[in-house]
Parts: C-alpha cells; structure tokens; sequence
C-alpha cells in the first residue's frame, strides 16, 4: 500500500482523533495531550473551528450516538504521572459556540467508548491506575467501569454525574481498548498486563454484562481484523505496556493463537486502527520511538498465513491514527505526536 502526505496543521503533542457527524456532514476531530486545543476538520482537512483552548488532556473523544456534533471527551490526563484529575466531559454546540461540561470526574481515566445493544447506549470507561503519589507509581491497578448513558444529558453535569460501578479491577497498566462485532453483537476489549479482556454489554438496560479473558500475554493494546477473509476476525496486538512487540492471533480451536510476529522492534507502538482500507483489511500502526514509523499490516497468503508490512511514513511519531472514506477515496488521519503535526494520508490506488 503506498500514500500521499498532505500535513493539515499543526498542533502541540496532537494526540486523539475521531470522527464527527456535524451539521449532517461527517468531520475529524483533534486534540492535544497536554493544555491545548481540540480542533474540528472537514474531511478535505480544512480546519473549521476550534472546539476548545484547553485544558487539554485528551485521550478519547466519541460522539453521542443519534446527535449533531455532542462528543464525550477525557479532560486532564496528561500523562500516566499525572492524570488524577482525569475526567469525562461533554462537548456539544449550543447558539452558535462550543460549550463544555463534565459528566463524571473519574481520576485516571485513559480509554473509553459509547457502545450500544438493543437501543441502549452504555459507557465503558478504563482507569489507567486506580492512585498515584510519585513517578511511576503503579501500585494501584486500573478498573474497567459501565454505566447506562441516559438519553437526555442535560441533567448530568458536575452535581448529577454520571454513576459508574466497576466491571472488573486489578488490571494492571490498563491501557488498550477497542470495540468489535462478533456474531452480530458489538463487544469490548480491554489490553492490561493481565492480558486482552472481551466485555458484552447486557442484553437489556436491567441485564449484567459479560466479561471475559480471551488472552493472557501482558498487551498494551490490540485491535480486531479479517485478515485472511475467511469469517473470523483475528487479532493484532501490542506488547508490553507501550511496547514494541507487534503480534497477530487466529482463533484456533476456540482460542487465539500467536500465528505472526512482526520482524522489527516497533519501539513504544501506540496508534492503531483496524478495519477495510481500499478493499484489503488490515490493521494500521504507528509507534513513537526509534524509527517513529507508520505501518500498515495486512494478508499476502490466507493459506499460509503470510503478512506485511507496508512503511507508510518514517519519523513522525503516531500517538493515534483513523480511516475514513471519502469520494470513494481511502484517507488515514494521523496525530504525529512526536512533530506536533496533524497530517492526512490519500490512498493510492
């Protein structure tokens, strides 16, 4: 696979991307890690506004599913050393500017998602580390938290936060996550060191969820993609925390097995997208040390399993990176975190 590079700004440690339908058009968003703005784009990379200045910290953004341009966000986790204050903010358009308000303070919060079953929508939120007194302080592991996202948010808000109860804790490192379907139910995954978790919202807003260890090789993150094209997802992993261990897993006899190892150090692997580019799946990476690349993964022999890596840019530095379509183009957008700059990546065909 090869790309042209168009750079769309810059933007100190740029960090979170995501998508935003807004104003019935589909847009980018950006922001930073640490006290900076979140910028809106069109899909061309124009930037169209400036959602905010600060204060930054932003590891996940997502939109609230059904709405024109509302989007939940992590505010003020700066780093694994400094991120008590982390916490879960909704961003929404009203008269004509961008108004802010938290939904939960949730001290460490890192990843977190809208995933939604049988029309209700619920929020699965992963605290890095559940406390923190000095540098590198890991002594207390994260948790996976869930609640109900009520449909009306107007009345959540500092004083009526969101009310989380924990799904599962002692995960050490808690720091992956992505959501995929599988036999037509959208799931969870959480990566700690413990290993990759697969958490199955209920079936109705009174059910339990379902979680469930599907890997026990400490992972900082993984991500889900039909490789060989035969029906089943496999998985690509990044190991350890902040790793440079690049893996790919096939479900043999009901259990995921190690089938590739990529053949370089991807030194601390971070951004990771997975899915169809340009009618090949494949899964996206970028990593922040060493060699600083952008790579993509995908089958060159289904009956063999053989792998590849295509080198798509050198010494950037991805913290995050998305895909989108547009005018029936496939575009990669990446936060190149260790450059300060936002670029966009076209497809060739």
């Amino acid at each position: 696979m090869k790309v042209s590079k168009k750079v769309i700004g810059n933007l100190e440690k740029c960090y979170s991307v995501a998508p935003l339908t807004y104003k019935g058009k589909k847009h980018m968003l950006v922001a930073a890690e640490k006290v900076n703005q979140c910028r809106l784009y069109d899909l061309e990379g124009n930037q169209e506004e400036v959602i905010w200045e600060g204060p930054g910290g932003t590891m996940s953004m997502v939109q609230v599913p059904g709405s024109d341009g509302q989007f939940l966000a992590t505010h003020k986790f700066y780093s694994p050393n400094d991120s008590k204050e982390a916490k879960i903010i909704l961003a929404y358009p009203e008269d004509g500017k961008w108004k802010v308000r938290t939904l939960a303070e949730l001290p460490f919060v890192h990843r977190f998602d809208i995933i939604s079953r049988n029309g209700v929508n619920y929020v699965i939120a992963c605290t890095l580390k559940s406390g923190h007194e000095y540098k590198e302080d890991w002594r207390s592991p994260g948790k996976i938290q869930v609640c109900v996202l009520p449909e009306d948010l107007s009345s959540v808000d500092e004083e009526h936060p969101l009310k989380f109860e924990v799904l599962k804790e002692g995960l050490l490192k808690n720091h992956g996550y992505c959501k995929a379907e599988v036999d037509g139910v959208l799931r969870s995954y959480v990566a700690a060191n413990e290993g990759v978790f697969e958490c199955i919202p209920p079936e109705s807003e009174e059910g339990t969820w379902e979680i469930k260890q599907i890997l026990d090789e400490a992972s900082s993150d993984m991500a889900f993609a039909d490789f060989d094209n035969d029906g089943e997802l496999e998985m690509l992993t990044i190991s350890p925390f902040h790793g440079e261990k690049i893996s790919i897993f096939k479900k043999q006899d009901g259990e995921f097995k190690k089938v590739y190892t990529y053949e370089k150090d991807a030194e601390f692997a971070h951004g990771i997208w997975s899915g169809e580019i340009a009618g090949t799946q494949g899964v996206v990476i970028g990593h922040r040390k060493g060699e600083r690349n952008l790579v993509s993964f995908r089958c060159t022999d289904p009956e063999k399993l053989t792998f590849t890596a295509d080198l798509l840019d050198s010494d950037i530095g991805p913290a995050n990176v998305l895909h989108y379509t547009n005018d029936g183009e496939d575009y990669i957008l990446s936060a190149n975190r260790e450059i300060d700059e936002i670029a966009l990546y076209k497809v060739e065909k």
